[in-house]
């Protein structure tokens, strides 16, 4: 096999993190690159998706998805390209997207495996193309259902979700708000992705800035943050908003109730008052039958430019750890990316 002088390196995920994860967590080893038997073809990663939804499989709690296994490739998913096949559906040279997680090559017998098409940049399928986009395209037009002159306001708001919710409200006529850390990245949100506001949550006047860029309220508030965000928009939300929740990335490392009073009684008072309807998606298991749907809308809107897209790249799957922790903590500008190989 050609591959016969090479080896596999992967990160093993070696224990479950006890609130933040550390690199401890994680062990770095090579291996023999596995054989490939009849009805397998045998993948080299090329980019791996870094996403805060692994934060939660790290942990053995129940979910909506199996946790990743100890001593096992943590899981993720890639662009790979197929080295070798023993499958009647895949030739070598073929570029797909798969779910080989964190290691430099895997074995697959063609299950949710599937071949890319033409694509200006084959990470994108990753990004703009992919779970990100798909959650932030059917979160927004399915659950927000945004109408001309509401407002719409997005945590996370330069996040390969954020900034696709952002830009998709922007073409249905809404006033959007995004929330970002820093001043960089809301000069970015106003400049590049024509939000009409961004306001910095590490202001301490954030709850201030924040209602007064909504004189009218909240009608749409995308939720994937939690935290200190959740708790300044949610006064402003207007009678029948709609808030898509797919994430809550504060939150991910907490081992225990935050401290203060039980606000959970104001909380559903307000849900139930003002009608809010705030509704939690998962987003293959909620709409994986319209990712056709998602791809005939938001590809034209790429390749048109009306949808701009920023990756965050890093280079060598030895820093995916390190990668992976800045990007729960925000560190990263874009969609974080591993550049696993040519």
């Amino acid at each position: 096999m050609s591959q016969s002088n090479q080896r596999n390196q992967a990160w093993l995920l070696a224990s479950r993190p006890h609130g933040e994860p550390v690199k401890e967590n994680f062990r770095l080893v090579e291996q023999p690159i596995p054989d490939v038997k009849d009805g397998q073809i045998l993948l080299r990663t090329l980019y791996l998706s870094l996403d805060p939804y692994m934060r939660g499989r790290m942990d053995d709690s129940k979910s909506y998805a199996a946790p990743a296994e100890l001593d096992q490739p943590m899981v993720g998913g890639t662009v790979s390209e197929v080295v070798e096949s023993k499958h009647a559906d895949f030739q070598q040279g073929d570029v797909v997207l798969a779910q080989s997680g964190w290691q430099s090559y895997a074995v697959s017998d063609g299950n949710s495996v599937a071949k890319l098409g033409d694509l200006p940049h084959p990470s994108w399928a990753l990004g703009i193309l992919g779970m990100p986009g798909f959650t932030a395209y059917m979160g927004l037009m399915d659950i927000g259902q945004p109408k001309q002159g509401e407002t719409l306001v997005v945590a996370a708001a330069t996040g390969p979700v954020g900034a696709t919710v952002g830009q998709l409200g922007k073409l249905q006529g809404c006033h959007v708000v995004g929330v970002a850390g820093g001043e960089e990245k809301c000069r970015y949100a106003i400049e590049k992705l024509g939000f009409s506001a961004c306001i910095d949550h590490h202001r301490d006047d954030f709850a201030e800035q924040l209602a007064a860029a909504c004189p009218d309220g909240i009608d749409i508030y995308f939720e994937n943050v939690g935290g200190k965000v959740f708790d300044a928009v949610f006064p402003l939300l207007n009678t029948a908003a709609r808030v898509p929740v797919c994430g809550l990335v504060s939150g991910y490392s907490s081992r225990e109730l935050p401290p203060g009073p039980d606000r959970t009684p104001q909380i559903m008072g307000g849900i139930l008052k003002r009608r809010i309807r705030m509704q939690g998606f998962i987003i293959f298991q909620d709409y994986g039958d319209r990712y056709p749907e998602f791809l005939k809308a938001m590809t034209p809107l790429v390749e048109q430019q009306k949808i701009h897209y920023r990756e965050h790249m890093i280079d060598g799957l030895e820093n995916a750890p390190q990668a992976f922790f800045d990007m729960l903590k925000g560190k990263n500008f874009g969609k974080t990316v591993v550049k696993v190989a040519q």
